[in-house]
Order: C-alpha cells, then structure tokens, then sequence
C-alpha cells in the first residue's frame, strides 16, 4: 500500500519534514494543510509503520539553521518513535485508524471544488487498502477501547452518502470489516483498558517533549478542579444567591437560542470577540475575516470547530457551529442547546474558537517563519491556548459585570479539569470507573449517557488531558515572563513571543520567555 498521491507533490518539504510528514497523514493534512497529501491514506500496516520508522532513522541532513526549528523536528521525531515504535498505538487503538479514514478536510474551501472532489473519492477508494492495514495492525484493543470507537467507525458511514456506488461499494464492504473486528474485539478484548503510571508518563513525555511526573500531574489537575468550582461557585452565587450551584447551572443551560436562531447569535458573538481582542490589542494580528456557518454533515461530532489552517489559502476561516440535528426527538435537541449553546456558555465557546483563541492563533500560525514551525503542530499547546483565552477573556473584563460569563468560563474550565483528572486516574490505577463517572456527573453537570461516554473516551484517548494541561503550562509560563521582563511585561509582548512558536510542545514554551 502507496502512501503518495498523484493529486499533489511536495517539493517544498525537506527529507526530515517529509519523513514526519509520512508518519503524520491525517494531522499535517488536516491542521497544517498540507495537501499534498491529498487523496491518500497512511500505511497503518505493521510492515508500513516499520517503512516509516526506518526512513525516519535514515535521514541524514543539517541540524536547522534555527535552534528551536532544531529542538521542534527533534521532539516531533521523538514523539513519533514513542507512538508507533515503542507503544506501537497503531496495534492498541482504533481512533488513529478512524483518523487516517477520514475525509473530512476536504470540506474546506482551500482548492476548487473539482479538485477537492477528486482528493476525496480517490482518498474513499484506498479505505479497503487502510482497512486491511487497520486489521492486520490491531491485534491488542482492549475490549473497552473497541468499544468506545466503534460509534465512531460507524459514523464513517456518511462520509460514502450519495458516492457512486464503484467506490462506495468496495468502500462501504471494507468498513464493515473493521466494524465487525471492532465488534468482535469489544467482546474477546483484554477488559483492562488502563496502560498504568509508567505508559501513560512515556506517551505524555513523547508526546510534549517534557519529562512528566504523572501524579504530580494528577494533583495539579485536581487542584485546578477546586479553582474553577470555587469560580463557578461564586458566580452562580452572584446570579441567585438563593438558589445551589446545580440549580442555577440547570437555570442557565435553560436559557438558549433556538435552533433556528443559534447561528445568528454565533456570528453577532464572533464580531464581538474579534473586535474586542483588537481593542485590547492582545494578539500580534487582528487582521482576517471568520464567516460562521452550519457544521457541513459529514462533521457532524462537535459542537462548534474553526479551520484556519497554515497552508491553505488565505481566504475566510469558516467557524462551523452544529446545531441539533432535525431527525432527533424533541427532547435530543432540547438536551443538545442546553449543553453546547446555553447563552451563558456559547459566548466562552466562541472566544475559544475564534478570537483570541484558535482564529486568532491561526492568523499568527500564517506569519510563523519557516516550513517546520507552519508544519509540526502539537496540540496541547493549540488547545491550551484556546481555553487559556477563555479565562483571559475574564481577567481582561470581557462582558464585565455579567456573571453568567464567568458562570460559562468556569464551566467550560471544569469540565476540562474533569477530563484531565479522570483520563490520569483512570491509567495510573487511582480512580475506579464508577468514581471517574460520579466525577463527571457532580463536577462537570454531565447526565447518564454523557458521563458514560465520557468515560470511554478517557480510555481511548489518554491525550485528552491537553485542553488544562496546555492552559496551565501557558499560565505557568506567563508568571515566568512577568518576573523576567518585570515592568516591560505585557500581554502582547508575552503573546507575541509565544504565538511566534507555532503550536509547540509545552516542553519548548520557554523559548519564548528567553527570545521575547
């Protein structure tokens, strides 16, 4: 099975940049661009990953010009070899096969539609030859993680909706295949889904170029869960002082847009937040245009997502919101606004998103010098900085006197707390299932099935800690820059230097703190 598309080439990309790059498909496609690698899926096989680690070893060229273009290819390297060569992810988890299946970059408006069109259906047409990679590859899923995944293998199903039926069809049989596996392994799998404290602190590590103490970790994200009840706490004390801190959450997740009128309050919200974030001058560019619109079907998972990507085109960055689905009863859709748009958390939703979140590092992600910074995104930095902008929003007055505001900033800030503390004592064997799904239930106002979910989710995606764990590594480095830069310190000169990173891993954050 090829890993090289006809429908691009990628001459720009030096011999180290394009052995990562072989090993990262779906990621350097999907968040950087790179779409020469359009039309194509990664060799997931064991005899692929082995191709790409040895091509990975064989490179020789000059260290990078830049020491910290340098120290970037060293930890995504590093990070790669951890992944597939040493915990061999490839064999033990689903989702990193769903990914490379996926198709749902070509949405984007970055080429003309034929074009795109072409990149998709050829992409559909190697899912048998990814399938049987995926196959031959996961020989140790746990049943718990075969479980958890299988909603989403499924859900590829719409990716083949109105493909003629000679791609469709060869297509459509071979997930069937992996669902089938999936299913058979939900039953036969290993129940102990937990990869235990040494695992987990080796993928962290790998994954952040950073050498974690994994219960220190768990004590930081435990206590970063008390700082944001204790936020919500006095928020909801300001809103009804007579009325528990659940009573006026289950208040404020009442009051919401319909369903019809939800992308209207979206985009009002997004001329808002960018106009603020000029005014406050806290992002080096407030330049660029972000158009909200409809989640397109076939990303029909979150709630809300932003593209703003390095190497597309510089045209306007689509913020998609995902109202409820019609098809769904009364009460699914009801549920849906109450979670994902109440009035008191869709303005912290679209801060995160767009300005000074994710649109706002994009346009910054556009001026990062250098092919290596544009190409290796980590992304506990990119969602990090997205959540860190949530509570910065706060500090810097943004809807001022309004704690429903607040109220959503420290809800938004919790449930992350919750999923940081969970997925860490779910693996490191401190926290039982029914404890993680009482956690989710109390701390982070999830109902029944939501706290199942969420508790699978933890099992298989252990990286699910990013969101805190980025937010506070970059809060941690603000104090530093703050008592080195002394009376020169402010908020742009702190952003700037950072966001002149790229999207790093949080290992490497101090270089900002020593160029700025």
């Amino acid at each position: 099975m090829s890993n090289r598309s006809s429908i691009g080439s990628s001459q720009t990309l030096d011999p180290r940049l394009r052995a990562i790059c072989d090993l990262s498909v779906p990621a350097v496609r999907q968040d950087a661009g790179r779409h020469e690698y359009d039309g194509l899926v990664q060799d997931l096989s064991p005899t692929g990953i082995e191709a790409g680690l040895r091509a990975l070893e064989a490179v020789t060229a000059d260290a990078y010009r830049d020491p910290y273009d340098e120290a970037l290819s060293t930890a995504a390297t590093r990070a790669l070899r951890v992944r597939f060569g040493e915990l061999e992810l490839h064999r033990v988890n689903p989702l990193v096969h769903i990914e490379n299946l996926g198709v749902t970059c070509y949405v984007r408006p970055y080429a003309a539609e034929g074009e795109r069109r072409a990149a998709r259906l050829q992409h559909l047409r190697l899912w048998p030859d990814a399938v049987a990679g995926a196959i031959e590859s996961l020989d140790r899923v746990p049943a718990l993680v075969a479980r958890g995944t299988l909603p989403l293998a499924r859900q590829l199903r719409s990716d083949l909706v109105g493909v003629d039926e000679e791609v469709s069809g060869p297509s459509g049989q071979a997930l069937d295949r992996l669902v089938a596996h999936l299913e058979g392994t939900a039953i036969r799998g290993d129940p102990s889904a937990a990869l235990g404290t040494s695992i987990l602190g080796r993928l962290l590590s790998a994954s952040e170029s950073a050498e974690v103490d994994v219960e220190a970790l768990w004590r930081e994200a435990d206590a970063e869960r008390q700082r944001m009840r204790a936020l919500l706490d006095e928020a909801c004390q300001r809103i009804d002082p007579t009325a528990s801190t659940a009573q006026t959450v289950a208040a404020l997740q009442a009051d919401h847009p319909r369903a019809d009128g939800l992308l209207a309050e979206a985009t009002e919200l997004t001329a808002e937040v960018i106009a603020w974030t000029v005014e406050r001058d806290l992002v080096p560019y407030g330049d660029g245009e972000c158009l909200v619109e409809r989640m397109p079907g076939s990303l029909s998972g979150p709630a809300a997502m932003i593209s703003a990507v390095p190497y597309e085109r510089d045209a306007p960055a689509s913020f998609y919101v995902n109202p409820p689905d019609p098809a769904w009863t009364e009460h699914e859709q009801e549920q849906w606004l109450r979670v994902y748009f109440s009035r008191a958390f869709l303005p912290a939703i679209v801060v995160h998103e767009v300005a000074p979140g994710h649109f706002s590092h994009g346009r910054a992600l556009r001026r990062s010098p250098g092919d290596v910074r544009r190409t290796l995104l980590f992304d506990s930095f990119a969602e990090g900085w997205a959540v860190y902008c949530e509570e910065l929003a706060l500090e810097e007055g943004f809807r001022a006197g309004d704690p429903r505001f607040a109220a959503g900033v420290a809800l938004s800030a919790l449930e992350r707390a919750v999923r940081m503390l969970c997925v860490i004592g779910l693996h490191a064997g401190a926290m039982a299932e029914r404890e993680v799904d009482l956690k989710f239930r109390q701390d982070a106002f999830f109902d029944g099935p939501a706290a199942r979910a969420a508790v699978q989710r933890c099992y298989y995606v252990p990286t699910w800690i990013r969101y805190t764990w980025g937010k506070l590594a970059i809060r941690d480095l603000r104090a530093r820059a703050q008592a080195a830069w002394g009376p020169a310190f402010s908020l742009q000169r702190f952003h700037t230097a950072l966001l002149d990173l790229g999207s790093p891993p949080l290992g490497l954050l101090g270089t900002a703190v020593e160029r700025g």
